[in-house]
């Protein structure tokens, strides 16, 4: 059978990853109180409300367009869903509240949003890959790159952490 790649599905994907990463900043910043740390976690959680915003209205465009790749195996939708999988924060039903738990110091919890950021990241890349109109690809560079400079904040200041 043919199957045609939809970015609906990759784009509901998408949003789920940034409600997780909204919840992750938010519970960490709760955690951590106060400082640089609590900080850049309150304004990366703002960020990402904006990041599934995108998503939000992506994923209303690609409805009424129908498949956008053609993918006869159905490979790009079942690695894009195992990507997703892998994702830290989806592999199951609580994971943000199960990896917060374990953190004990603002280190700790800048080590974690690190490795948040980084597989999403490497989803948004495959998540490009998989969109066949230019001009969405063109969006889903702007959130790699928005991704990337979350990583960028978060090392500057996990540097700076003893």
């Amino acid at each position: 059978m043919i199957y045609p790649f939809n970015a609906a599905e990759a784009f509901k994907i998408a949003i789920s990853i940034e409600e997780n990463g909204l919840e992750f900043y938010q519970k960490a910043a709760e955690i951590i109180g106060s400082g640089p740390v609590a900080d850049l976690f309150r304004a990366l959680a703002e960020e990402e409300k904006t990041h599934k915003s995108l998503f939000i209205d992506f994923l209303a465009s690609v409805k009424d367009q129908g498949p956008t790749v053609f993918d006869p195996e159905n490979e790009t939708d079942a690695y894009l869903k195992m990507m997703a999988d892998l994702h830290v924060f989806r592999q199951k039903p609580g994971a943000v509240a199960e990896a917060l738990a374990t953190v004990k110091t603002a280190r700790e919890a800048l080590k974690l949003a690190i490795n948040f950021e980084k597989d999403t990241v490497i989803f948004f890349v495959e998540l490009k890959a998989a969109v066949g109109e230019q001009a969405d690809r063109l969006e889903v560079d702007k959130l790699i790159f928005e991704e990337a400079s979350h990583i960028r904040k978060l090392a500057r200041v996990y540097s700076k952490q003893i």
